[in-house]
């Protein structure tokens, strides 16, 4: 769920002469790796010229200072850019490259078509509210320490000069807007807004800046605090008698679907494997709820439906759970036990010198997941791992409660091997390490998020947990991995009601009912992202699998997710093709 922020409108005429500049001269004229290295980096340098909030984001910083103002002229700009780039990469033809290289190639060309794609077809800026937020860019060059506190503050300072007329455009592009993403938008603007209104200032006074340029500095923040006040005040009386549906439609979730999860498999043979899926793992999970039956209910009668007997078992496992204050520091001492199973276990090399830290989830990224993993862009060697958890603190008790028994004992566990230890958090140390910057920045979601789900499986087939009601709650949470991809699929592409999807999520997934809530919102403000789960899952046991067979008795567990995970973020259907020698 990239933000894509384009050009502002001052700078859009030296960008195209730059464009123009480059087009004439080309980067190299050769058609060889070396040649194409050098290409790799004039695309990445041409970007960030038009694209300085990724630019950041990615630990890029010569453009920090700079915001930019989306309009029809930067979008042109950004289209013309596209237009030289797949130009120059024609020249060059991926069988002829190294494999790494190859993969990059593929990488390039289809985020290429991304871009186009969004610009001309999906046309996302007209509609979606939320993705004009420059608050986590702000966020970003506050609390990371890739430069001195003052350099950071005043780059600070000099990007929030275009905040005014940032919000000012947005009242002229946002047409018809969804309305669960105009209210996303609105939340995530009022609970970041600290950032500039607080955060700021409260750093200031850890500088040696003179008072009068604190005055000064402060008094554009409060001009932006203002700005964005009255963006949000506007989205809240916005008169929308016609708005944008969030389902995305066949069509355009098709294509979505192959340009953001780069999967060998498309959208429907995914969500057919998952409705088969879902069947084999109710069948596993009626049969250890069996087992368990007589140990927490005694000589009661055992249900006849199998998903109610599922359930009720279920249901008697989940009231083991933290309180809501000590969610968090529950988190940070389940990663220790994990970090030493995975060494005593040599699954994976966890670098010791990446530190990963627990922290409260930002304001400006409430509203989507209770937890997620923040790594630190690619150029940024020595950035922070975030483990960002929502705090259930402060919650109406009814929902607070539902909440702590979806993430109870067990699976607060596997939330913490996902994200942490040793899913997105080991993974993306290996993404940092790979050579590829390509790969870092553009490669497939789907290669993350399984491998996140695949680390789950790995941690209990090695014997994390050899208890039945272990593996019952793992069969549930790895249900939502499995549900997500038929609840995207059915909400955008085949017009499921939100009576449907909470039904099939606590009655068949078995989830609580602030968790089942919580998904139906998140289907309604993302698109595509909820398959990448169960998506990277099985193509990586598809390709794990084949690597057995190639290697025979020397295959390795630990040598295979190494192997594995020295590809960066790489679609895994570029990984299978570089680990099995095929093409």
């Amino acid at each position: 769920m990239t933000n894509k922020l384009l050009l502002i409108a001052l700078f859009v005429v030296s960008l195209f002469s730059a464009c123009k500049k480059d087009a004439s001269s080309g980067p190299v004229l050769g058609k060889d790796d070396a040649a194409f290295n050098v290409y790799e980096d004039h695309f990445l340098q041409a970007l960030w010229k038009i694209d300085p909030d990724m630019a950041t984001h990615n630990g890029y910083h010569k453009y920090d200072s700079l915001l930019v103002v989306p309009n029809e002229k930067s979008r042109s700009a950004m289209l013309n850019f596209v237009k030289y780039q797949n130009d120059s990469l024609s020249r060059f033809e991926s069988n002829q490259l190294s494999v790494t290289n190859g993969i990059d190639y593929h990488i390039l060309q289809n985020q290429l078509e991304f871009i186009n794609w969004k610009i001309l077809v999906l046309k996302q800026h007209e509609w979606d509210p939320s993705s004009y937020n420059v608050i986590g860019t702000f966020a970003y060059i506050l609390n990371e320490h890739y430069a001195p506190l003052t350099k950071r503050l005043r780059n600070f300072y000099e990007k929030m000069s275009n905040i005014p007329a940032y919000y000012k455009q947005l009242q002229k592009e946002i047409k018809n807007p969804v309305p669960e993403l105009t209210e996303l938008a609105i939340e995530q603007h009022e609970n970041g807004i600290s950032v500039m209104e607080k955060d700021f200032a409260d750093s200031l006074k850890k500088t040696n800046i003179s008072q009068s340029e604190q005055k000064q500095m402060l008094d554009r923040s409060h001009v932006s605090v203002e700005a964005i006040k009255a963006y949000t005040a506007w989205l809240k009386a916005m008169k929308n008698d016609h708005p944008h549906s969030f389902r995305l439609g066949k069509e355009l979730y098709d294509d979505k679907f192959k340009y953001q999860i780069q999967s060998s498999y498309n959208a429907q043979q995914i969500y057919n494997a998952a409705v088969e899926r879902k069947k084999f793992i109710h069948r596993e999970m009626t049969k250890i709820s069996r087992q368990l039956w007589p140990k927490y209910f005694g000589k009661k009668a055992m249900p006849a439906d199998s998903l109610d007997l599922i359930g009720k078992v279920i249901d008697t496992l989940s009231g083991k759970h933290v309180k809501a204050g000590e969610f968090q520091p529950a988190i940070e001492a389940q990663l220790q036990k994990l970090s030493s199973f995975v060494k005593a276990k040599d699954l994976v090399t966890i670098d010791p010198t990446k530190s990963l830290i627990v922290r409260k989830q930002p304001g400006y990224m409430s509203g989507v997941a209770i937890a997620s993993m923040s790594p630190p862009g690619p150029y940024d060697k020595q950035g922070n791992f975030y483990f960002n958890v929502s705090s259930l603190t402060g919650l109406p008790a009814d929902k607070s409660e539902s909440l702590l028994r979806e993430y109870n004992q067990y699976t607060l566990q596997l939330l913490c091997i996902h994200e942490g230890i040793p899913g997105h958090y080991v993974q993306q140390i290996y993404a940092q390490k790979s050579p590829s910057l390509v790969k870092s920045i553009f490669g497939g979601t789907a290669m993350a998020e399984g491998w996140a789900v695949y680390s789950e499986q790995m941690m209990l087939d090695n014997g994390y947990s050899n208890d039945p009601e272990m593996k019952l709650m793992w069969y549930k949470w790895h249900l939502r991995s499995v549900c997500n991809a038929i609840l995207d699929y059915s909400v955008h592409t085949r017009n499921m009601p939100k009576d449907e999807a909470i039904k099939m999520l606590t009655k068949e997934a078995f989830q609580e009912q602030a968790e089942a809530e919580g998904k139906w919102k998140r289907v309604s403000v993302t698109s595509v992202q909820l398959d990448s789960y169960y998506t990277g899952y099985k193509e990586i046991m598809d390709l794990r699998d084949a690597y057995k067979t190639k290697m025979g008795d020397k295959y390795n567990l630990r040598e295979f997710n190494e192997k594995f995970l020295s590809y960066g973020n790489a679609p895994v259907k570029y990984i299978k093709a570089a680990m099995l020698g095929v093409k």
